[in-house]
């Protein structure tokens, strides 16, 4: 019985529609909707909470459903998942594998925008696209638990957390500089703004606008923050360093300046200069910064802010250096000196106060500053070798030595004034000790449609006041005309105009949404309870789920979702509602998928694969195994149409293989390369060193089907090997050699050490070798006497006798071999090279 390998039949229409393995065509459609289909009405990927068995909950990153669907790449993202939830399944673990949608967004609210319909309407076409193309794939998803975050039933418990966090002080609105796109319409996040531009139209200046805005206190959480990112075990260290990066955790000195008889908190981790302070730099976009302005000045210091274009700290840091003098001055605590205020390009608003002080003599960047606007250069720290001049420096002296022109702490050394410094600033309670973090507070307000409405309204009365409980989900109306990009919301009356819950008079709802990082902040919770309607979720569940076993997704989330998923558990948690302090145990990311251009697969680039495609040109289980061979899962990798076709002849291969394999007893060879395929493919899976897995396969199936017999179990346990990567054909063949039940569902093989044969190993091995001598001595006989060596003679050692066989030595090497045990009397030996035989090294004479 033989496959030809072929494109597939379409089983609905074949005459035949028995077990495709009897047929001459392998109907891969036939047999992945056939287990699709019985996947889900068997259940067995639905999971409830289990006390007696170990549990292992697997999630990839929340998906956005794009219009475009799914590539390959991300097809590859959660083939990862799949396999890792479909090895723990096997070894006993009762697994959690949820699925569902980031479903808000702006791409669907253009849509909506451009054909003048409902983004509802594309997001939900979009859903149904993905949801084809990932059952298409044959992922293990529970897929009762599937949650839409765009649903009421979803945003209703955003909005009930969001008045959590107002209740607790932890949700505020504020007047704040902000990045915004004129074209977007909308707010946006600093990690949004590149090189001043939007990140969706890289034509369009980003422009900085003083709004209103809703912020969440995640400063209030710092601290535990960044602390805790040591005890993230399992997590990449370049991941957990671009935290610490980002949180930015520095000790330092908080003093009080005096500026228009106002102290500002100024925080420095050098008070040790505080004497060598001859500017101020307030940031341009400060709220106060038009207080500190004077006539004379405002109409430099307004044509100077109109050059602003971002808020984003990456960008300010690539900014050159600029500033202008706001006409102010500060009062130095301890010198008394009047200082210049200036406001800059280079300072954060919400980084401290939003103002430092510069030290020109002993900062670089303050030196290069002081230089272009010709400000006054002051030395307060000599080296202990030299005396420097600030009329002779060429640069800031950053090193550390003795102070000069600092009063009563002249020659210290500048490490020790540090701590003087300070202490003479808490005696005259001008200053203190603090921590300061980079950490910003979360700007969660947008100016768009398509999101999860704040749930608080504006009473002329009361002021803000927050919707009650009871009153959740405020919905987004279906019925609303989407004319332009302005959030139609603004304008639709019967949205806008309701009640106060305080005094019932007229009030009006905020209209601005929520930063849809928020939906994904806490999803992998509601998957523990997804269809609780009187709560976010019941506590119990979560207590068994979580914390997440193992969390996949890429490295561009390390500073927004990864950072927010994480103070959202620990606000979640301080309210009582979870027993953990981190949502996740283990992270991984995956590596990219680059398109046959080398370019980062993407639809917008014109290079995705739809696995759709590849599914109909070839089958499901090709791609899956495929995208995981390609390179280490952690590793970016080359998308080839080549390879792919190259692993569909081994996929066939294997069912060929399987379906005519005749069952007795497996040779001591077999069982010994069985034991340590478990062994290797067990410690591939647990390390995501799946590339390799699929290479002991490959060649665990060369040997295996080379043989005239091998046992039932022998080649179950192949099987069951196979199926993580393989499942549909995986689930014919078990059929097939007579497993009981779904393969999806047996035992994970174990390994037996005592059939693991290391000298047959090591004979291989050195088989191996001599084949490699043997075509290396041809090569240098071609080379040195321009003819072609026709025979082969191999001397071993007598008991390594057995290790060497002709026939397959004079196959692989395309010659005729013989082969004689050293001690052998007859043996042809003209040059005596038999002597020169080792243990494991033969002789080799080529005539």
């Amino acid at each position: 019985m033989t496959f030809k390998m072929e494109k597939k039949v379409d089983f609905a229409n074949s005459k035949n529609s028995k077990n495709s393995l009897a047929e001459k065509v392998i109907d891969f459609s036939r047999i992945e909707a056939k287990w699709q289909k019985k996947w889900e009405k068997a259940k067995i990927f639905e999971v409830k909470e289990d006390a007696k068995k170990k549990k292992f909950y697997c999630l990839e990153m929340f998906a956005y459903p794009s219009g475009d669907g799914l590539h390959v790449g991300h097809a590859f993202n959660f083939t990862i998942g799949d396999i890792c939830s479909r090895y723990k399944r096997m070894c006993g673990y009762n697994v959690l594998r949820p699925v569902g949608f980031d479903s808000f967004g702006l791409p669907a609210e253009n849509a909506a925008i451009k054909a003048k319909s409902h983004p509802k309407k594309f997001t939900e076409e979009a859903i149904t696209r993905f949801i084809q193309q990932l059952k298409a794939l044959g992922f293990g998803y529970d897929w009762t638990r599937m949650v839409e975050t765009h649903k009421p039933d979803y945003y209703k418990w955003d909005q009930w957390i969001f008045l959590k966090m107002f209740e607790k002080g932890m949700a505020y609105k504020k007047n704040s500089p902000v990045n915004w796109c004129p074209k977007c319409n909308t707010v946006l996040a600093n990690e949004q703004v590149h090189s001043g531009k939007c990140w969706r139209h890289g034509d369009t200046d980003v422009e900085i606008k003083h709004l209103e805005q809703w912020f969440f206190k995640t400063t209030d959480y710092a601290g535990e923050l960044y602390d805790s990112i040591d005890k993230l075990q399992f997590w990449p260290e370049r991941i957990k360093s671009m935290q610490q990066n980002w949180i930015g955790k520095s000790a330092g000195t908080e003093i009080l300046f005096e500026i228009n008889k106002e102290k500002w908190p100024i925080f420095t981790t050098r008070p040790d200069t505080l004497f060598g302070v001859t500017f101020m730099v307030v940031s341009a976009q400060h709220p106060k910064l038009m207080n500190l302005v004077t006539k004379e000045q405002k109409n430099e210091v307004e044509k100077f802010l109109k050059k602003i274009k971002s808020t984003s700290e990456k960008d300010i840091g690539d900014l050159e250096k600029e500033g202008v003098f706001t006409g102010s001055y500060a009062i130095n605590p301890l010198s008394g000196d009047k200082i210049p205020v200036w406001a800059g390009n280079f300072v954060v608003a919400d980084y401290g106060s939003g103002m430092v002080m510069a030290v020109p003599a002993h900062d670089q960047r303050d030196f290069e500053f002081a230089k272009k606007y010709k400000i006054p250069i002051k030395v307060v720290i000599d080296p202990i070798d030299k005396k420097i001049s600030s009329n002779t420096l060429k640069e800031a002296y950053e090193s550390s030595g003795n102070m000069i022109n600092s009063e009563a702490f002249d020659n210290l050394e500048n490490v020790e004034a540090m701590e003087h410094i300070t202490k003479a600033l808490e005696m005259k309670k001008l200053g203190k000790k603090t921590i300061n973090y980079k950490l910003r507070d979360w700007l969660i307000s947008r100016q768009r449609f398509w999101g999860t409405p704040i749930p608080i309204v504006y009473c002329d009365k009361c002021g803000i006041v927050p919707v009650p409980e009871k009153d959740l989900p405020i919905v987004l109306p279906d019925k609303i005309k989407f004319t332009s990009e302005r959030n139609p919301l603004i304008d639709y009356k019967p949205f806008v105009e309701t009640k106060c819950p305080k005094c019932k008079g007229k009030a009006r709802r905020e209209t601005d949404t929520m930063d849809t990082f928020v939906n994904s902040s806490w999803y992998f919770l509601r998957y523990c309870d997804a269809h609780n309607n009187k709560m976010i979720f019941d506590p119990k569940k979560v207590a068994y789920w979580m914390p997440l076993d193992m969390y996949i997704g890429g490295a561009e989330h390390a500073c927004m979702h990864l950072i927010y998923f994480r103070f959202y558990t620990k606000f979640l948690r301080d309210l009582g509602l979870l027993k953990f302090d981190e949502p996740t145990l283990h992270l991984f990311n995956q590596g990219m998928v680059h398109g046959e251009d080398g370019a980062v697969m993407s639809k917008s680039k014109g290079n995705g694969v739809d696995p759709l495609d590849m599914i109909k040109k070839y089958c499901t289980d090709s791609l899956r195994i495929f995208l995981v061979s390609m390179a280490s899962a952690e590793k970016d990798s080359m998308w080839s149409s080549t390879g792919l076709e190259s692993m569909h002849k081994f996929v066939v291969k294997v069912a060929e293989s399987l379906a005519k394999m005749k069952f007795g007893k497996s040779s001591p060879k077999i069982e010994s390369k069985i034991n340590i395929a478990i062994k290797g493919v067990n410690e591939n899976i647990e390390n995501f060193s799946f590339n390799l897995a699929v290479i002991k396969l490959r060649e665990l199936a060369e040997v295996l089907f080379a043989e005239k017999e091998t046992s039932r179990e022998d080649a179950k346990s192949f099987v069951k090997m196979f199926s993580v990567f393989c499942p549909h054909i995986s689930e014919e063949l078990w059929e097939k050699i007579g497993g009981k039940g779904f393969v999806s569902l047996a035992e994970w093989p174990a390994v037996d050490e005592k059939k693991i044969d290391m000298k047959l190993e090591e004979a291989e091995k050195n088989a191996e070798k001599t084949i490699g001598d043997i075509l290396n001595i041809l090569k240098i006989v071609k080379e040195r006497e321009g003819k072609e060596g026709e025979k082969i003679y191999l001397y071993v050692i007598p008991n390594e006798l057995t290790n060497y066989d002709a026939e397959v030595l004079s196959k692989r090497t395309g010659k005729s071999v013989k082969v004689f045990a050293v001690n052998d009397k007859k043996k042809y030996d003209p040059q005596g090279k038999a002597g020169k035989t080792k243990p494991g090294k033969p002789g080799i004479f080529v005539e």
